[in-house]
């Protein structure tokens, strides 16, 4: 393990903790989530809809943050990039289920956009597509998990041999 002292300037997406690369896609995730919802409705009405749909929200959120943790430590394992693809959208359905939260609001420019079918589709399905995002991210980490296993036991037979 290297031991030497890692200065501010010096720290890379490849030596950061696995654990801190999932804090902090819980935390872009979050913000995003916030940011969308701000910027069709503001502040006053996103914090309305967190304290509704928190619980998916926050899941969703972790969910995300766990996949990535667990890539990472993956990538630290066998230093192969094969996952990536399913981290990828598994990470877009958890950002468009908590989108999805704040999607129904655009009605108001839905008709220039010509979505307005899709507005629908979101507001009437809202929690429906939080389940969907959370199904998702659940096979996201049941399938990174279990590489991430194989690989750690593949690495220990090599080190054993």
């Amino acid at each position: 393990m290297n031991t030497e002292v890692m200065t501010s300037t010096s720290v890379t997406l490849e030596r950061a903790t696995p654990a801190l690369l999932g804090a902090l896609s819980f935390a872009g995730l979050l913000g995003l989530y916030f940011a969308a919802l701000t910027a069709v409705s503001g502040w006053e009405f996103t914090l309305a809809q967190f304290r509704d749909y928190w619980g998916y929200v926050v899941a969703l959120g972790a969910g995300f943050g766990v996949q990535v943790a667990l890539f990472a430590r993956l990538r630290q394992v066998v230093r192969s990039t094969g996952p990536r693809a399913l981290m990828a959208t598994t990470g877009t359905t958890s950002t468009a289920a908590m989108v999805s939260c704040c999607a129904h609001y655009l009605a108001n420019v839905a008709p220039v956009l010509g979505a307005t079918g899709l507005v629908t589709f979101a507001a009437h399905y809202q929690v429906e597509l939080f389940w969907v995002g959370l199904a998702f991210n659940a096979a996201g980490i049941a399938y990174i998990g279990r590489n991430l296993f194989n690989a750690i036991q593949d690495h220990a037979k090599c080190v054993a041999a």
